[in-house]
């Protein structure tokens, strides 16, 4: 059984279909043990307090600069025996020591079907926003390995989801959210732990 981190920095709506996926038996292989946020006043952080989760609060604010960022975040994955890293709405970029840390073992969810309104810059709304304004009929969510490059890392699953005429960013993010995001991430850390629980 792997020790899987999620880190967050809102209202943690991912990491609460990653907890209810495992509740439901769906990861055999992993099991999350740590929450950790970027910010201390976040709805996520409640989320993992109701499922019995030890949760952190790193603050990118509190630190430095980036390698000290890097350093306590590590620092806490090792302490807590973390064999997977998932980024569900997390808002720090990580920095090159901890993606050497985790080779193939740090999981993101992203808005869009990769490689279309990604990379630096895409995040949130402003993906949706630039779905809508450049008029896509199909868009979707990915998750994908962080590697050093932003949105870069290998792809492990896609899902699409079809853009309705009158939608917003608001109700397209909530849409891939619901239809995309919750039912691909926990799918796709299953898969990750089960590869790696050799």
């Amino acid at each position: 059984m792997l020790n899987v981190a999620v880190l967050v920095s809102g209202g943690g709506t991912n990491l609460q279909a990653i907890l209810d996926s495992q509740a439901r038996g769906e990861n055999p292989h992993g099991k999350v043990t740590l929450v950790v946020s970027s910010k201390a006043d976040v709805y996520a952080l409640e989320r993992a307090k109701n499922a019995g989760v030890e949760s952190v609060v790193i603050a990118r604010k509190g630190c430095a600069n980036q390698q000290e960022f890097d350093e306590k975040l590590l620092q806490t994955l090792k302490e807590h025996h973390i064999d997977v890293v998932v980024l569900a709405g997390f808002l720090s970029i990580l920095g090159s020591g901890i993606i050497k840390a985790y080779p193939d073992r740090i999981l993101n969810v992203h808005p869009s079907l990769i490689p279309s309104f990604c990379g630096e810059g895409f995040y949130g709304l402003k993906v949706h926003e630039a779905a809508l304004q450049k008029g896509v009929k199909v868009t979707g969510a990915t998750v994908h390995f962080v590697n050093e490059v932003c949105d870069g890392g290998a792809i492990i699953a896609q899902k699409a989801v079809e853009v309705q005429e009158d939608d917003t960013p608001e109700t397209l993010q909530k849409r891939v959210m619901v239809q995309a995001e919750w039912e691909l991430l926990p799918a796709a850390l299953a898969k990750v732990c089960e590869q790696l629980d050799v």
